[in-house]
């Protein structure tokens, strides 16, 4: 397997990108970071992913993993998460090649990060089903189980109580509406246990950048199933995104 691969994860208000050891989770170089433009537009968001990837200057040979906000199905973008809508439907993957002048692997956010944290970080060895969750603007989901990631899960729209889960569960909500961690937390608890009751994990992992205040609230919930911080972060995009790259690129 190729060692080295770029990740690039777009979210809705930063790009950011590195190149990354495949075979330790490490990245190599410096993240390269930029804002999101505003609107986030498919055209402008590939020229921001673009400049990052120039500036990081890998060797032609090296994979390249783009992971998106989005649904991802045979290289289009199915929904729209904090971006265009424009993306709804979108040939993402296609424009993202045409532009960077490369193939890509293209994949869903948490999808990417889940992977990660599975290979890498807090899931790692883990069996059974675990659900990777990241808290941000919104909640994106990862389901992986005994290892093999099932994807496209957007577990973060569940509907509780008449509304979409990550309209009140997000890291953005607790902003938004000014909420304590215990407050927030009471919101998180309603989430986690529909979660549980659907699903039974044997684990939970959160991550997203509010994680690295996580004695702040995940002490606060009362579930069956472990609920832990993810261990890469915000960094865990960069990681899948690059590792998926790696491992879907034929080998000579």
């Amino acid at each position: 397997m190729t060692t080295l691969a770029v990740g690039v994860d777009i979210g809705g208000t930063g790009i950011k990108g590195a190149i990354v050891d495949v075979a330790s989770g490490e990245l190599t170089t410096d993240r390269i970071k930029k804002a999101t433009p505003e609107g986030g537009k498919p055209h402008d968001i590939v020229a921001v992913a673009k400049s990052i990837v120039e500036e990081l200057a890998p060797a032609a040979d090296v994979p390249v993993g783009v992971c998106f906000p989005a649904i991802v199905r045979d290289g289009k973008t199915m929904s729209a998460a904090n971006v265009s809508k424009k993306w709804i439907g979108f040939e993402a993957e296609a424009l993202f090649e045409k532009e960077l002048g490369r193939s890509i692997h293209f994949v869903n956010d948490a999808d990417a990060a889940g992977f990660a944290e599975q290979q890498f970080g807090a899931a790692k060895g883990k069996d059974g089903l675990v659900v990777v969750t990241t808290l941000g603007t919104g909640i994106g989901t990862a389901l992986i189980n005994d290892g093999v990631l099932i994807v496209n899960s957007e577990l973060g729209h569940l509907e509780i109580d008449g509304h979409d889960a990550e309209t009140k569960a997000s890291f953005a909500a607790k902003e938004r509406d000014d909420l304590s961690w215990k407050h927030w937390a009471k919101r998180l608890q309603k989430y986690y246990s529909t979660l549980e009751a659907l699903l039974s994990p044997e684990l939970f992992v959160v991550g997203g950048g509010v994680s690295k205040h996580h004695e702040e609230f995940l002490p606060l919930l009362d579930l069956q199933a472990p609920i832990i911080p993810a261990t890469l972060r915000n960094n865990a995009g960069i990681i899948g995104a690059a590792t998926l790259a790696a491992r879907s690129k034929p080998q000579a």
